[in-house]
């Protein structure tokens, strides 16, 4: 894991930087290059301009009337003042001086050497016509590599064409000064890779070391050890996944728990009626039980039969709703003739325990909104539970209020109540409070997840209140159809 995210962010990193780095190099390289050539271009050209200028001043201030004549008495003087021009400058390396044909005439040389071309005839007709030539050039093969050029007229005082002033400028020093930019911005681009490569290591450990942990502990998972936890460091998205990934362990420890105890609370619900069945049943095929006693059995093997047969439904209900394959049609129905109902249909044991039927509601007829089959099926439960957890010749109380546009049915009883520890797991599935199954011999702790998943599917709350070792309280509400 490490390593793949080491790579990743290394590789993007420098990806990123070597590609900022080589924009921000052409544009730097290409703005200077572009501007050291446009100073360097306006030096030469200044300076041919400049020594043209020198040159007509002298011509004109001489008593010589041919300007080769001037220029021949003063080949001393002109080429000093050449050779001390080229010195001040550091851009400049050559000047020239032709006549009118293009012959040259004297160079700032020491040997007063001059090219054995003569001027181009394209260069000198275009600078007869008062224009400046400037041009990257080799000039008809007189330099090795193209050199700046730059020539411009020298003219009498009423502008007769009398000769030329030629300037040359090395192109080294642009791509010198290039080549040292680039070296620079290389230097920089290795340190700060440098830099870089030491953070992406430090911010993909701190990445990584978690998301390994987190593979060891989902590996550990899979082998059934959900007891494994994540160290939580710091703050931020990663440690919010730990704790995410961690609270997902508690979650499978939790569920997993109840698994357990509900194969066991299954396997026993299954086994002991079926060992009953079977001993009544063997009991009466053998003769062990007299003929005039079989009916009594068989009215508790039946009984053993239907409590087989709730335990069965509950677990296909609970099949169905997990697949999302129970509908539920929604009616207008009467919610206190549906809860006088149950409650007879209870009679029998609630005599047998001679318990205090209480029941209050605002209106002797209330109607709601709901799949009116799976209300029964719900309150039959919170019922069934009242009875059978209320103490003898104690009290229950069901009652139905309304208000705001909203029913509540809320059904009391006195009893042993449900501790506090167990309260928050009541609508767990396969959560039995009851572990020592003391009290309740009969359920298998799904009645409630079935009941809270009916009103989750109806959007409608229900709660429970309790307090341990005096009574037990639970509450839904259903939207009110108003007549």
């Amino acid at each position: 894991m490490l390593k793949s995210v080491f790579s990743k962010y290394l590789v993007t990193f420098l990806v990123v930087i070597t590609v900022s780095f080589l924009i921000l190099a052409i544009t730097i390289c290409s703005m200077l290059s572009g501007h050291t050539a446009r100073a360097k271009e306006e030096t030469v050209m200044g300076g041919s301009a400049a020594v043209a200028s020198f040159i007509k001043e002298g011509y004109l201030s001489s008593d010589t009337s041919m300007f080769t004549g001037y220029v021949y008495f003063n080949r001393s003087m002109l080429r000093g003042a050449f050779a001390l021009y080229v010195a001040n400058s550091e851009d400049l390396r050559e000047v020239y001086l032709c006549d009118e044909r293009g012959e040259w005439l004297l160079s700032s040389l020491e040997e007063d050497t001059t090219p054995d071309v003569s001027m181009p005839s394209a260069i000198l007709d275009q600078v007869k016509e008062g224009k400046t030539y400037r041009d990257y050039t080799t000039f008809d093969g007189m330099y090795e590599e193209k050199r700046l050029i730059s020539v411009h007229a020298v003219t009498d005082a009423e502008g007769k064409f009398l000769g030329a002033v030629m300037l040359s400028s090395m192109t080294d020093s642009i791509s010198g000064l290039v080549e040292s930019m680039l070296k620079t911005i290389l230097a920089t681009c290795l340190l700060v890779m440098a830099a870089a490569m030491l953070a992406v290591y430090v911010t993909s450990e701190k990445i990584s070391g978690p998301l390994r942990d987190m593979s060891r502990a989902a590996k550990e998972y899979a082998a059934g050890r959900f007891d494994v936890r994540v160290p939580v460091h710091g703050s931020g998205e990663i440690a919010d996944l730990a704790t995410a990934f961690n609270n997902m362990a508690s979650s499978l420890e939790n569920v997993e728990e109840q698994r357990r105890t509900f194969l066991a609370n299954v396997s026993h619900d299954l086994r002991t009626p079926m060992t009953t069945i079977a001993g009544f049943i063997d009991g009466i095929l053998d003769g062990a039980i007299p003929e005039e006693s079989q009916a009594y059995y068989l009215e508790l093997i039946a009984s053993e039969v239907r409590r087989l047969s709730r335990l069965v439904s509950s677990l296909l209900d609970i099949s169905r709703i997990q697949a999302g394959e129970r509908k539920f049609t929604m009616t207008a129905f009467d919610l206190c003739e549906m809860a006088r109902q149950i409650l007879i249909s209870m009679e029998q044991r609630i005599d047998e325990k001679k318990l205090d039927i209480v029941f209050q509601s605002d209106r002797d007829n209330m109607s709601v909104y709901a799949d009116r089959d799976a209300i029964y099926q719900v309150l039959y439960n919170l019922c069934d539970n009242a009875v059978k957890f209320t103490t003898p010749s104690g009290e229950l109380r069901l009652t139905i209020t309304a208000r705001d546009h909203k029913v509540s049915l809320s059904v009391w009883n006195m009893g042993e109540g449900i501790a506090a520890d167990d309260l928050p797991y009541v609508f767990d599935r396969f959560y039995k409070g009851d572990k020592s199954r003391g009290l309740d011999k009969t359920g298998a702790g799904l009645g409630l997840y079935i009941s809270k998943t009916i009103m989750d599917a109806h959007k409608a709350p229900i709660r429970v209140k309790s307090e341990a070792g005096k009574w037990c309280e639970f509450t839904f509400t259903l939207p009110e159809v108003l007549e």
